[in-house]
């Protein structure tokens, strides 16, 4: 049998137990001052910019482009121009065989003559008072169909010059010389190639922030190191079907092409819209509803002090603090909603 051979009393040992383990335990405790305080996290109200952002892209194009249809068939006699070329107003492109056209002209030019031949010794006889007035009347008549007749092989004899409606550049060739044609057939596709635009698809939200004339910056893929300021030369009146995008119009500068930009690339716009720099900010999160307006915790000793604030808009995280807080003030980052006026708090994350 063991016997106890220590030099303390068993009672002393006991109570030297007792106090150290008591001890051990208010070391590992909280401080004091601290065990009563609610861990948060914190924010610093600062400014940012919450000016809205528009990405787009679209591909270049022509503002107008021209489908030069055949006004009548025959054959292709001659071609004038190529892809590239740029040519005038009036200046003949292609030449059509109309030699068809061109003999029914001359033969109504010669009825024509006969007619007004007739319509004159009509006008004599009647003169002398020889003729009626029903034969004059008939010679008058006679004379104006013939010269509509004329009139119209003119016109069929024009249809075969194909002329530049305008100014611009030949950006394709659909025929050949010898070629048969049919009436309505393409010839050519021109385009004002110094003016290229850009047709942006824009929702709702970001149109009502763009204006007529505003100034937008583009760059293109092709030419990464290209800096272009396009200006918004309209806006479509209403938007497309389901996608409920409205079109903007962009006008590039009239260098564009000269600087390489072509029907084709692609364009991007990284532009801020409806600016609001230096905007004072809260985290939205932050922001509580009371019957009448909004509030938000600040920090003060450690302590919440409720303060009730006027928003602006929020875009993404942020709102907009229209008053009730300046910069530098520290408020309550989280959801105010499960918080209390004059509690105390302990921040244990502060976001700048």
């Amino acid at each position: 049998m063991l016997r106890y051979k220590s030099g303390f009393p068993r009672p002393l040992l006991a109570t030297l137990a007792f106090t150290l383990l008591v001890g051990c335990e208010q070391e590992a405790g909280p401080p004091p001052a601290s065990r009563d305080a609610t861990p948060v996290a914190a924010h610093q109200v600062s400014t940012r910019d919450l000016s809205r952002p528009l990405r787009l892209a679209a591909t270049v194009e022509p503002r107008a482009l021209i489908s030069l249809a055949a006004r009548t068939e025959g054959t292709v006699k001659s071609v004038a121009v190529e892809e590239g070329d740029r040519v005038k107003a009036g200046q003949v492109l292609a030449q059509l065989d109309v030699a068809e056209a061109a003999a029914e002209l001359a033969r109504s030019e010669a009825q024509m003559a006969s007619a007004k031949l007739d319509f004159d010794r009509a006008i004599e006889l009647r003169r002398r008072g020889v003729a009626t007035q029903i034969e004059y009347q008939a010679a008058d008549v006679a004379l104006q169909v013939a010269r509509s007749q004329r009139d119209l092989w003119l016109s069929r004899v024009a249809y075969g010059r194909i002329e530049a409606p305008q100014a611009s550049t030949i950006i394709a060739r659909h025929i050949e010389t010898g070629e048969a044609v049919e009436t309505q057939s393409t010839l050519f596709e021109l385009a004002d190639l110094e003016q290229l635009v850009l047709r942006l698809g824009v929702s709702e939200l970001d149109v009502v922030h763009i204006n007529q004339d505003q100034i937008l910056p583009v760059t293109l893929d092709a030419l990464p190191e290209l800096r272009l300021e396009g200006r918004v030369r309209r806006i479509f009146p209403a938007a497309q079907g389901s996608s409920r995008l409205i079109t903007v119009e962009v006008l590039l500068p009239s260098s564009a092409w000269d600087q390489g930009v072509r029907p084709g690339f692609l364009a991007r716009i990284d532009a801020a819209i409806d600016p609001r720099p230096n905007t004072l900010v809260v985290p939205g999160a932050a922001v509580g509803s009371l019957d009448n307006g909004h509030y938000v915790y600040v920090i003060e000793n450690d302590r919440l002090v409720q303060r009730e604030i006027s928003k602006g808009i929020s875009r993404g995280r942020w709102t907009e603090i229209v008053n009730g807080l300046e910069p530098g003030e520290t408020i309550l980052a989280s959801n105010p909603i499960d918080m209390l006026e004059d509690q105390k708090v302990r921040i244990v994350i502060n976001h700048d």
